[in-house]
C-alpha cells in the first residue's frame, strides 16, 4: 500500500495572510517556469511584493525549510540586490521553522541592509 506524500509547506501563502493582516497589500511575484518544476524569483530574490503607503516596498524570500541564513546569502550575493536597496526598497528573509512537539511554525525575520 502506498503511504500519501506530506505536503510541502505553503511558505508564500503564509506569508501573504501574515502580511495582509498588518494591513500590507501583497502580491506572490515568484514565476513557476511552464513544463518543469522550476521556479524563477523576481530580480533573482524575491517571492513576495508587498507595499504600503506608510511602510514604504518590501520584497520577502519566504521559506519553510529553516535555511533562512542560506537564502540570506544568496540574496547577497545577487547584484540585483543592491540597486533594489538603492533605489529605497526593504529586503526579507522570513523562515517559517516548525519546533517539535509544536503544530505551529514560527516565523523568522531577517531583514537584508547592506548593500
Amino acid at each position: 500500500m502506498k503511504t500519501k506524500r506530506k505536503k510541502p509547506f505553503a511558505a508564500n501563502r503564509e506569508a501573504i495572510k501574515i502580511l495582509e493582516s498588518q494591513g500590507w497589500t501583497a502580491f506572490v511575484v515568484e514565476q513557476t517556469i511552464p513544463y518543469s518544476f522550476l521556479k524563477r524569483d523576481c530580480f533573482g530574490f524575491g517571492d513576495i511584493l508587498a507595499v504600503s503607503p506608510t511602510r514604504g516596498i518590501l520584497m520577502i524570500q519566504a521559506t519553510g525549510g529553516g535555511n533562512g541564513s542560506t537564502r540570506a546569502i544568496k540574496i547577497r550575493q545577487e547584484p540585483r540586490h543592491a540597486i533594489w536597496l538603492a533605489a529605497g526598497g526593504r529586503i526579507q528573509v522570513w523562515d517559517f521553522v516548525k519546533r517539535a512537539g509544536q503544530k505551529q511554525r514560527d516565523c523568522k525575520i531577517l531583514e537584508i541592509t547592506k548593500i
